[in-house]
Formats: C-alpha cells, sequence, structure tokens
C-alpha cells in the first residue's frame, strides 16, 4: 500500500466542536519488539524532534470460550532520544472486542466515543523519558461469533496531535475452537466466527468514511479491508480548553 498522504472529504463540514478529519493509510509495520508486535501502526502528525513513539500488543492473546474474557497489554514506547512532553493513550474496541476496563485509566463517554465503536478508554502517560516504555493492563470480553478489532491512538494530552496509531487492528483466528477451553488469536488475522455457515464473516460496525470522535479531539476512520485510520487537522477547527 503506498504511504502517500490521502485526503478524502466526507459529507458536510463537522462543527467548529468537532475536528475536521484527513485520512492516512496505515501500512502494517511487522516489528516484533520483545514481548510485542507494532503490527498494523504508523506514525501519524510528526512528533517532535528527538521523539519516537510506537506502541506494542501481543502477537497471541486467549479468549475464554465460556466467559468471552480475555486480557491484553498494551505498551506505549519512547525509542527516541528525548522525553515526549506530555501524552495520553487511547484504547478503543470494535466489533466483537469491548474494552471493559484499563488500568490507571478513564472511560471514554460514550458521547465521545468514534461512531463504529462499542467502548473506549484514554489513560495519560505523562511525559515518557527517552528509551523508555510503559504498559497498561486491559480487561476485555470477545465476542468470537463476530470480527473484533482494537486502536491505539498516542497524542498529546489535549489530543490536538496524533503521533502514532496501530490499528485498528484485528484480532482472530481462522480455526475456531468452540469446544476447547479457550481460542487462540492472532494479532493482524480477522477473525472467523464460531457459528454455523462461518465461512462468511459477519458484516459489523459500520462503512462510512468518516467518524467523529466528539470531545475526545480526533477521529477514526473504517475503510474496509484495507484497515483504518486515524488523524486530526491543525487547531483552526479544534474546540478549545477550559
Amino acid at each position: 500500500m503506498s504511504s502517500r498522504r490521502l485526503t478524502v472529504v466526507a459529507g458536510s463540514l463537522v462543527t467548529a466542536s468537532f475536528s475536521a478529519v484527513m485520512i492516512l493509510p496505515l501500512t502494517a509495520v511487522a516489528d516484533d519488539q520483545g514481548p510485542g508486535s507494532s503490527k498494523g501502526g504508523k506514525a501519524v502528525d510528526e512528533a517532535p524532534a528527538g521523539v519516537k513513539l510506537s506502541t506494542l500488543l501481543p502477537e497471541k492473546i486467549s479468549v475464554d470460550n465460556s466467559s468471552q474474557k480475555t486480557a491484553i497489554t498494551a505498551t506505549v514506547k519512547n525509542g527516541g532520544s528525548k522525553n515526549s512532553g506530555d501524552i495520553r493513550l487511547l484504547v478503543v474496541g470494535f466489533d466483537g472486542l469491548k474494552v471493559n476496563s484499563v488500568q490507571g485509566c478513564d472511560a471514554l463517554a460514550k458521547k465521545d466515543l468514534p461512531e463504529g465503536s462499542n467502548s473506549g478508554f484514554s489513560c495519560p502517560v505523562g511525559d515518557l523519558a527517552a528509551g523508555k516504555s510503559t504498559s497498561y493492563d486491559i480487561d476485555a470480553t470477545f465476542d468470537l461469533g463476530k470480527t473484533g478489532k482494537i486502536c491505539l491512538p498516542v497524542q498529546t494530552a489535549d489530543g490536538k496531535k496524533t503521533f502514532w496509531q496501530q490499528g485498528p487492528v484485528p484480532f482472530g483466528t481462522t480455526n475456531p475452537s468452540p469446544n476447547a477451553p479457550a481460542t487462540p488469536l492472532l494479532l493482524g488475522t480477522d477473525n472467523k466466527p464460531v457459528a454455523p455457515g462461518g465461512d462468511q464473516l459477519p458484516k459489523t460496525g459500520v462503512g462510512r468514511d468518516v467518524l467523529p470522535l466528539g470531545a475526545a479531539g480526533a477521529a477514526l476512520v473504517a475503510a474496509g479491508a484495507a484497515g483504518l485510520w486515524w488523524s486530526q487537522r491543525r487547531p483552526a477547527e479544534v474546540r478549545q480548553r477550559g
């Protein structure tokens, strides 16, 4: 997929309370770093000089077939030579993957969730030192009868810039295990639902090009099999925070 920036205008202009959206293709980065992977991630807005932010997700998670519960660890990393400045991590769930809680993070209000998502949390990372990382424990559920995706944008604390975004990237399996105690899911794999006639994935979420995020100050964009992208416009149309 080309890494050139594509701009898509869809629908009427949003009001001054919301950010306009520019769409950037997120080419998957098959980069395994220790216990996790930045697969499905891409730098978005230019970070300050010397700052190199990324996120990591586990390559494999396990879903309890009875309770549908699963645990995910999300890591924010500064691989640069200078401190990041005050940043935050958003954790957003889509379709069959619902984020129930994130340690040390606050739930996004329903009105602030991007259209098509079912859950979201904002995590105040703070000033991440050069060469350091911080991890967050995510409690989630995964409906194995659906596809499921997670998205990890890393933003300025006020949400005006997104330096990095991983996803929305799917977890899933092409070999469901309905009779086993648990089903292993792989990062970057579209889920084959555990259901009769499951050869065809259900159509979940929305098919629009632009998904407003409201007060969180950013947006998620769905684009079918090609993936989903996130970005923002500069402060001209960003709501001033009190």
